[in-house]
């Protein structure tokens, strides 16, 4: 399996309201429910207003287009990451899945998933 490195350091953040994100940026991520509204982004894309908001994550995706019938595969990656103590924050779209680790962990955690046979490009 191949996981395909994100370039852009990226923020999560709690926000107030749709209106304070930025709708034409490159790269974002926004979940609503009945309790937040949360927003991630790359870094620079970050709104100026925010609830609250946690700076420097990076992350990977798990590359290619993901069968919703597959069993497993965000609780693995997840599983070898955490017995490396190392924490993440998954956001998963239709396609595939997104793993944000903090960028103090990144490089370990990617040479941690290599040694277990994933393909990092």
């Amino acid at each position: 399996m191949e996981l395909k490195k994100i370039e852009h350091k990226l923020s999560v953040c709690k926000v107030a309201d749709i209106s304070d994100i930025d709708l034409t940026a490159e790269f974002y991520f926004v979940g609503k429910t009945d309790e937040e509204l949360s927003l991630v982004c790359r870094t620079e894309d970050a709104p100026i207003k925010t609830i609250e908001r946690d700076d420097g994550w990076r992350g990977f995706r798990i590359q290619g287009i993901l069968d919703f019938s597959l069993i497993g595969i965000l609780s693995k990656l997840s599983g070898i990451l955490a017995e490396h103590k190392i924490g993440i924050f998954a956001v998963s779209t239709y396609n595939t899945d997104y793993i944000l680790v903090k960028e103090e962990n990144y490089e370990r955690a990617l040479e941690v998933l290599a040694s277990e046979g994933y393909k990092v490009i």
